[in-house]
């Protein structure tokens, strides 16, 4: 039986310097378990979106009327709320778990070898945007769910999930230099489907933030504008990211591009149909809970199928670990396009 080393005081005072470096020089994560944390802050990104509609589309916003406490002089909810205290405050305990995810991904990258710089920097830009996120929502709180601290606090949590897909995708890859593996027009076409995806998210949060789901049950402000001219506005742009979608699938058949960015462009169709399918059906049906709760759900998605399309352009050298053992999940480009 092997005994436990002692931690001497030594050790001690290193930890408490330096409790990342403390947990390196004594740990070195499988590459898989590194691609498998930043998986899960990525998983927790989007769930901690569906859960945060989920509190608004049941009217559980104010739930807990203050922050950072539920109720003046009580962290948790007391027997005299409603269960949309209940809702509002498992919402914000999910952001434990979701802090506890980040800080895993944080961890194992720290802790791989070689040391990689700018695989752990994407992780705790994770966590800052968590934590400004954290306090945005105590701001929308605090203000009455003011509709633009909705839309902020969303469009925060897309940023999240954005840094949270590039941080994915960096455990796949090896720290060289980016090498593209199709043209400069494929790459400005790619852009521009990027940007559009852009403005059809932040006109969601304006349909959000016009629309009938204020998010508590009393009367709460929304953005002065009329919900169905802007949902119109916002399925022309849904329209335009379909159309970039499918355009950038024949130039990429085209000139022959490798095999990464047509599967993700492939891919990127399929969940913009899906997604469509649900917008409609939310539409003509009113505005169901569900089905919104389900839309926010695909544009999540959504936005990640369009980051993973641009990260597929490119190519990095990949470490000696990454080679050795690439996972199931690894693509080798078939070949590069000038």
């Amino acid at each position: 039986m092997v005994g436990v080393p002692k931690l001497t005081r030594a050790d001690a005072v290193a930890a408490l310097r330096n409790p990342l470096a403390f947990i390196a020089d004594r740990w070195t994560p499988d590459p898989r378990t590194v691609r498998r944390a930043a998986l899960a802050a990525l998983v927790m990104a989007v769930v901690i979106v569906v859960t945060g509609g989920a509190v608004r589309l049941t009217g559980s916003g104010l739930g807990c009327p203050t922050w950072p406490e539920c109720t003046d002089g009580s962290l948790t909810p007391t027997r005299a709320l409603s269960y949309h205290s209940a809702i509002e405050f498992g919402n914000r305990m999910l952001t434990y778990v979701l802090c506890a995810a980040v800080g895993w991904a944080i961890i194992a990258a720290r802790s791989e070898k070689p040391y990689r710089r700018g695989l752990t920097r994407l992780g705790w830009a994770q966590f800052w945007l968590v934590m400004g996120n954290a306090i945005l929502g105590g701001i929308v709180v605090l203000v009455g769910l003011n509709p633009y601290t909705v839309a902020a606090h969303f469009l925060l949590a897309s940023a999240l999930i954005a840094v949270a897909t590039v941080t994915w995708q960096r455990t796949r890859e090896g720290d060289g230099a980016p090498r593209p593996t199709v043209g400069k027009a494929v790459q400005q076409l790619v852009w521009f489907l990027v940007a559009a995806s852009v403005l059809l998210i932040a006109a969601g949060t304006v349909v959000t933030g016009a629309g009938p789901h204020a998010g508590d049950s009393s009367e709460v402000e929304r953005i002065p504008i009329d919900w169905e001219t802007v949902a119109k506005l916002h399925a022309v742009l849904a329209w335009i990211v379909v159309t970039l979608t499918f355009a950038l699938w024949f130039v990429l058949k085209a000139v022959d591009a490798p095999r990464a960015p047509l599967a993700r462009t492939r891919e990127l169709f399929l969940v913009l149909l899906g997604q469509g399918v649900i917008g409609y059906v939310q539409y003509f049906t009113h505005l169901p809970g569900a089905m919104v709760a389900l839309h926010m759900l695909g544009s999540s998605v959504m936005w990640i199928w369009v980051l993973r399309v641009l990260l597929a352009l490119r190519e990095r050298p990949g470490t000696a670990a990454d080679l050795a053992d690439p996972g199931p999940s690894a693509e080798v480009p078939v070949g590069t396009r000038a």
